[in-house]
Formats: C-alpha cells, structure tokens, sequence
C-alpha cells in the first residue's frame, strides 16, 4: 500500500468499508396433521323394569278324613303388562375447538462488527503541509 508519490504525479486509493445486507426467509421448523381420533368406552346400567300379572289362586281343601290335612294350591300366572327398556345413542357437542395458524412478531438482536477503512497519510521528512484530511 505504500506508494511513493516522488515517482507519481497522482495517486488514488479506493476507499472501503463494511455493510451489512439482512434478508430474511422462512423455512420450515415443523409439520401439524389435525384429525379427531374415537376411543371406546364400554359403559354397564342396572335398570330395575316392573311389570303386571294377573295371578289366580287355586286352593283345594282336602276333607278331613283324608291322611293328607295340607291344602293343595294351584297358581296360575298371566302376564298382562311389562316395560321394556329401550335405548338409542347420540352425540353430544363436548368443545368446539379452533385451529388457525397465527403470526407473530417477535425482536431478533443481531450485533456485528464491520470494518471501514480510512486513509492515512505518512510524512517523513519536514515539507509544508498546507490542507490536512482529517
């Protein structure tokens, strides 16, 4: 860099520094696949049920003389009326759930360190300076 001026009438130097280009891009940090999954439960009721009989009662007196003093019963049973239990599923809304993708914004610090060059000039010797660069 260093060239002597006795032997050059001019001479001219680039001066440089250091910017910094920022770009920004987006790549891909992850992958979401959304889908409901049914699990079974195996549920068990006790349900008392009633229902309606017409009962005839029977009884046959034995005389006295016989060996056997016992009556002897005869029922006779007709069912008129039962309940039944009937049953039906359905579904029933638990949650609404919402899934949308949101932007946000958030504050990257960056701090570097860029070099600019400055021009400098050696004098040896003792000519007149007449305008310094500062």
């Amino acid at each position: 860099m260093g060239k002597n001026l006795a032997s050059q009438n001019k001479t001219t130097l680039q001066i440089k520094e250091e910017q910094l280009d920022i770009a920004k891009k987006w790549i891909q940090t992850g992958d979401v696949k959304i889908h409901k999954e049914v699990f079974s439960e195996e549920k068990n009721f006790t349900i008392p049920i009633q229902r309606e009989e017409l009962v005839i009662e029977k009884k046959s007196i034995a005389p006295d003389t016989s060996k056997s003093k016992a009556a002897e019963t005869q029922v006779i049973r007709i069912p008129l009326n039962e309940e039944q239990v009937e049953f039906s599923k359905h579904k029933v809304i638990l949650e609404d759930i919402s899934i949308y993708k949101q932007q946000i914004e958030d504050i990257e610090h960056i701090e570097e360190t860029l070099k600019k060059e400055k021009p400098k000039v050696k004098i040896s010797g003792s000519p007149n300076v007449i305008n310094k660069l500062s």
